[in-house]
């Protein structure tokens, strides 16, 4: 019974959602980058059409960056990782990080809801 009103109580004191700086948007490469530390290095960044073009475990490990104007722009190296295997040794520029629409972590191939749709028209 204690544990409950416990729970209760944690609930009435955490917000419904993280705030917008913690919250996994998607956006221009230099916009998601800003939201990190050190401006991003070290993470996961896949390109979003990754994902409806069924392109799983694909990523740029982000190694150097360079932002301006609070993240509107910029310059990215890294490495990219394609479906699974590492395919630069050394860092390269990241081009299109104004042209696409990123997001943070390995993209996941096709989502959930686009096959079962696909198999429902055919």
């Amino acid at each position: 019974m204690a544990a409950s009103k416990v729970a209760a109580a944690l609930k009435q004191l955490l917000p419904a959602e993280l705030p917008p700086s913690l919250q996994s948007r998607s956006g221009s490469l230099y916009s998601v980058l800003s939201r990190y530390p050190k401006d991003g290095v070290g993470q996961h960044v896949h390109q979003i059409r990754w994902n409806t073009k069924g392109i799983a475990d694909s990523y740029w490990l982000i190694t150097r960056t360079k932002l301006k104007l609070e993240g509107q722009h910029g310059k990215v190296w890294g490495k990219l990782v394609w479906r699974g295997k590492t395919i630069n040794i050394r860092e390269v520029r990241i081009p299109g990080g104004l042209k696409y629409d990123w997001k943070q972590g390995a993209s996941r191939g096709k989502p959930q809801g686009t096959q079962a749709a696909a198999t429902t028209l055919s």
